[in-house]
């Protein structure tokens, strides 16, 4: 009787520790800055607030306070403006950056079928790396269905060759 009641004691306190762990971390998550990913619906970033990464696809993002991480859109613009700053990389394809007065990026920025606008006090401490204007999109986009394509043509030749009825010499 004395072992099962320690075993019930050390389930009970095996249970409020688990507890007292779910409940620090959900904490823990809920103070940290948040991440945004949108699709179709522009994100703007205030003065005062603070995110830990954006990804937009097919529509932009206006920074104007600290990003912790990484900026990426797909079809769409990145606005950096009113001393905003970028921790982590900034990277736009099929889209612009615009780099206003007084921001800063800490990463790389990259740019593939957009233009950059750079204000010459605005900060870049990695790379910058720009990839032709919007001539590069249509290539970028019909590589892959042009592998799909000849691939599919291969198996179809491949499959026709090997179903061709064999001549045997009399």
């Amino acid at each position: 009787m004395k072992n099962l009641a320690l075993r019930v004691s050390r389930c009970r306190l095996l249970a409020a520790a688990i507890a007292c762990f779910l409940t620090l971390s959900t904490v823990a998550f809920a103070a940290a800055k948040a991440e945004r990913t949108q699709l179709g619906h522009d994100i703007t970033v205030g003065p005062n607030e603070g995110v830990s990464e954006l990804t937009c696809i097919g529509c932009s993002i206006r920074i104007r306070g600290q990003v912790s991480g990484d900026v990426t859109t797909v079809g769409g613009s990145i606005f950096l403006e009113d001393q905003g700053q970028v921790a982590g990389d900034i990277t736009a394809v099929a889209g612009d950056v615009r780099l206003g007065k007084e921001v800063k990026v800490a990463g790389d920025v990259t740019i593939v079928g957009g233009e950059l606008r750079r204000d010459p006090q605005a900060t870049i401490s990695g790379e910058l790396t720009n990839v032709g204007g919007r001539g590069w999109i249509i290539p970028v986009l019909l590589a892959p269905f042009l592998i799909l394509g000849l691939l599919i043509a291969f198996v179809v030749w491949i499959v026709h060759r090997l179903s061709r009825p064999t001549v045997v010499p009399a």
